[in-house]
């Protein structure tokens, strides 16, 4: 019997009971995922917030966020003279030569409602979380909606996006949303709206390209290699335009300021030609040390692996390789932001390698079944990330220093230049002009000093003792002193 007489067929109030069921269950669906969405940035943001009230945010890199909005909000440029001065290139440098993230103007009409860094904080947590809906999407199509409901807690829970919301404020928090929406959109066929999205994604990072181009990969493996091809040449193409055009002429160095990968080339294009000289030593180089096997472990195993049996983990290759095959420590682990950048994908990997294995298995429910169990996974992994300090207590107190960092804070007027103890920086921000303070004297007229604990750039606490002894002995005045907290100011 055809669709048409089968409909034709059934009495009217049965088809609108189903369309009654049908629209119960959209909106059922949708208030979940909405208390999912809330609830996360809800948890996010409380992450935020706390670090910045109890001086565990940093002044690299939430105060440069801050600078940078600010500008946008200013309608000027977005000026970042933390950065600047500690480059040494002064108090003007752009934060487009650093990183070339313009998609931050989105966040400048928020500066005009409440403008510092906890609007930021904030405003990530509900990026962050926001990547939910479209994961959601995805999923549901491949595996339903009860088990895609599952996979957005997994989301939500994911240590990669708990890292992100526990470290300041970053470009990375666009990257999840953005990436989700372009692999559920082009799933859906509907590629105007991933378009959209990979647009978005070149205003996010510098390095964006390759993103772009891993997702042309995976349109190509796909069958779709018009569409692929065009793709991958697009993002390599406007990988290249960024870093060697647009950020040289907002004053970044010919290399740029995190070139890291000095041990195989000076240039982009020298860096491939030695990975495909010696395939075996990129590999090699890519599993040692052993940081980096335990960072891929800890984005695969909690998906139960599954994601590898997807071409979408195709996408999420060219940055895991960009990080492995750099010289920085920093990006290897699992610490910090930048696995963030890659979470949506692998968790849309994940659910289209399930749903090939289940295919291999019909009747059986292996996608509910899986979906469950990743979900578990997540809720086991939630005390050993950032997410888990949230159930600390101590956690909201903070350390016994906070009274003093406060009341150092308090006798910084408004308005003024002040070098900044990288902890200190933040609460500082949006009522003055922070630098960061470091061994290289800025002459700015006020410092607040930290010689109680270790305070980055420093190389140990000692310099930083003899560091403010420099400033007293250059004609700055101690003003304030308390808990390892020292205020100086110069008189004009």
């Amino acid at each position: 019997m055809s669709a048409v007489a089968s409909e034709a067929a059934t009495p009217p109030r049965a088809l609108g009971f189903a369309a009654l069921r049908a629209a119960a269950r959209s909106r059922r669906d949708g208030l979940l995922l909405g208390a999912l969405v809330v609830v996360a940035a809800t948890a996010y943001a409380v992450l935020g917030l706390v670090k910045l009230a109890t001086f565990r945010a940093s002044v690299f890199d939430l105060a440069i966020f801050d600078q940078a909005v600010r500008g946008y909000a200013g309608f000027g440029a977005p000026v970042v003279p933390a950065v600047g001065t500690y480059y040494g290139v002064g108090m003007d440098f752009l934060q487009l030569a650093d990183h070339f993230s313009p998609i931050l103007a989105v966040l400048a009409p928020l500066y005009w409602i409440h403008a510092g860094p906890k609007t930021l904080i904030v405003a990530q947590a509900v990026l962050l979380a926001l990547a939910a809906v479209p994961i959601w999407r995805y999923a549901e199509r491949r595996i339903g909606a009860v088990p895609a409901h599952l996979v957005a807690v997994a989301y939500a829970l994911s240590w990669p996006v708990a890292q992100a919301a526990g470290f300041d404020v970053h470009e990375a928090a666009f990257v999840p949303l953005l990436s989700a929406i372009m692999i559920e959109r082009a799933d859906a066929g509907r590629p105007a709206g991933a378009t959209a999205a990979i647009l978005g994604l070149l205003l996010v990072k510098e390095d964006m390209g390759l993103l772009v181009a891993g997702f042309g990969v995976y349109l190509f493996v796909t069958g779709r290699r018009l569409a692929g091809t065009g793709v991958v040449l697009f993002g390599m193409g406007a990988l290249v335009m960024v870093r060697d055009v647009l950020m040289r002429l907002a004053g970044s160095g010919a290399s740029g300021f995190h070139w890291a990968y000095g041990n195989r080339g000076a240039t982009l294009g020298e860096v491939v030609l030695s990975v495909l000289q010696d395939p075996l030593g990129a590999l090699g180089q890519a599993v040692t040390p052993g940081v980096k096997v335990d960072t891929l472990v800890f984005l695969l195993w909690p998906v139960l692996l599954t994601a590898l049996l997807s071409p979408l983990l195709l996408v999420a290759l060219p940055l895991v390789a960009e990080r492995l095959l750099a010289d920085r420590p920093q990006w290897w682990g699992t610490e910090y932001h930048y696995n963030a950048f890659i979470v949506a994908v692998v968790v849309c990997a994940a659910v289209d390698g399930a749903c090939r294995i289940a295919r291999r298995f019909p009747g059986r429910d292996v996608t509910g079944r899986w979906a469950f169990a990743v979900c578990v996974i997540g809720l086991t992994l939630v005390p050993r990330f950032a997410l888990g300090h949230l159930l600390e207590p101590s956690f909201y107190a903070g350390e016994p220093s906070v009274a003093a960092a406060r009341a150092a804070v308090a006798t910084v007027p408004d308005g003024v230049v002040v070098e900044a103890a990288n902890n200190v920086g933040p609460a500082l921000t949006a009522r003055a002009k922070v630098l960061l303070w470091g061994p290289r004297a800025h002459g700015a007229p006020w410092i607040v000093a930290d010689v109680g604990r270790w305070s980055f750039p420093f190389g140990a606490p000692d310099l930083q003792r003899q560091r403010v002894d420099e400033a007293l002995r250059g004609g700055y005045v101690k003003v304030f002193e308390r808990d390892g907290y020292i205020v100086l100011h110069r008189p004009s």
